[in-house]
């Protein structure tokens, strides 16, 4: 399943809220028909937040459904949160938005190349895959330039041939070059996505809106 919406008013949704197989993580702000969206679209059960005392959760949450690795900027109350529902650990390294610099499924991770040995062990440990450094298209913010769930993943329309493959192998899905609300190449920002569905900024156009099902494999 797949719908357009938007985050009060602004398109980038996957900035505000990150999903997995079974949960959501919004921002503390966001409407109760943007959650029940979550719960029909994703078949998730979405709990509000804020991560380092702000609204864009997407941003600084990286999760699967195994584990959470979260902004080592978060308080303790904001953990506490996260934790009744996955382990978590902190990304405190400079580079801590997690959700920007971690590209992750159930199947493995690639991570900003310059996040630093300990770290990497960390986010291995508990998101449970095999983690991999890299760029996609360039760019260190592999989070930021793909979204990928179970089942496949959209991508920079830069991505090379070496990118695809890379993501092939790691994240072990098929994954398809795109753009998203209306021509942005930075494609995270404008989706929240798992296995099941995903809802996409409300400016994605057709054409956009075609790939990204053939990307997630929502048929």
């Amino acid at each position: 399943m797949m719908k357009l919406s938007r985050y009060g008013g602004n398109p980038n949704i996957g900035v505000f809220s990150v999903a997995n197989e079974n949960f959501a993580f919004v921002a503390y702000d966001t409407s109760d028909e943007f959650i029940e969206e979550l719960a029909e679209v994703l078949n998730v059960k979405a709990v509000k937040t804020t991560v380092a005392g702000t609204f864009v959760v997407g941003s600084l949450v990286a999760m699967n459904t195994n584990g959470a690795i979260v902004s080592g900027l978060a308080d303790e109350d904001e953990l506490k949160i996260i934790r009744e529902l996955l382990p978590v650990a902190l990304l405190e390294d400079r580079f801590n938005a997690a959700g920007n610099n971690i590209l992750v499924n159930d199947k493995g991770a690639i991570v900003n190349p310059d996040i630093d040995k300990v770290s990497l062990k960390r986010i291995s440990d508990v998101l449970g895959v095999e983690c991999v450094k890299g760029t996609i298209a360039g760019l260190n913010t592999v989070g930021s330039v793909c979204r990928v769930t179970n089942k496949g993943a959209a991508v920079h329309p830069e991505a090379t041939d070496e990118d695809i493959q890379m993501i092939k192998d790691v994240l072990k899905v098929d994954v398809v070059r795109t753009t998203l609300n209306h021509g942005c190449r930075f494609v995270a920002p404008c989706v929240v996505a798992n296995s099941k569905g995903a809802i996409v900024g409300d400016i994605t156009t057709p054409i956009e809106m075609g790939k990204l099902e053939d990307a997630l494999g929502l048929y």
